[in-house]
């Protein structure tokens, strides 16, 4: 039988921690709560380097699983988002959001193409889908935005303007 990194001989083997302790030194100290089947991947381990937590991997354990106590904190730290406050909001938690995400690799080719032509994006030519979704989302996340104009300008333009698609309802009510 040969065990490899993370102790165990076979798939079915790793899927639970087995009473084995998590394989992390937090702050010096070696952790001794039961692992769980949270992994220490190369990815988590960058993700902890970047936020500066004090997390080792312990090189004498035998297996690379975390308990569920660290696997928290590394979750907690990966999903905070820095929060936009607006001039009126002076910290008040109740004006508190986080940014929607916008998938924009599930948007269809021409759209993104209309986008980079629009905002004049320069790019090399012949992009495949994938970067040119992700130059299109490069672009949009820097895009900067005054929340009461755009809201100003929006309901002004919904009060006074008719779009195709009131002119569609309106037809529809008459018809």
């Amino acid at each position: 039988m040969s065990n490899g990194i993370n102790g165990f001989s076979t798939e079915d083997d790793s899927r639970s921690g087995h009473g084995q302790v998590c394989c992390l030194i937090d702050n010096g100290i070696r952790c001794t709560k039961t692992a769980g089947n949270a992994s220490y991947s190369k990815r988590i381990q960058k993700t902890v380097q970047q936020r500066r937590l004090k997390l080792n991997l312990d090189l004498a354990a035998r297996h690379i699983y975390i308990c569920d106590f660290h696997k928290n904190i590394i979750q907690s730290v990966r999903s905070k988002r820095k929060r936009t406050h607006s001039d009126d909001d002076r910290g008040s938690p109740d004006f508190d959001f986080e940014a929607a995400e916008i998938d924009f690799f599930q948007m269809p080719v021409n759209t993104l193409r209309r986008y980079k032509r629009h905002y004049k994006i320069q790019t090399r030519p012949g992009l495949n889908k994938a970067q040119l979704a992700d130059t299109v989302a490069r672009h949009f996340k820097t895009i900067q935005v005054i929340e009461k104009e755009a809201l100003t300008f929006f309901i002004y333009m919904a009060k006074n303007y008719k779009s195709r698609f009131d002119q569609k309802h309106t037809d529809v009510l008459l018809g």
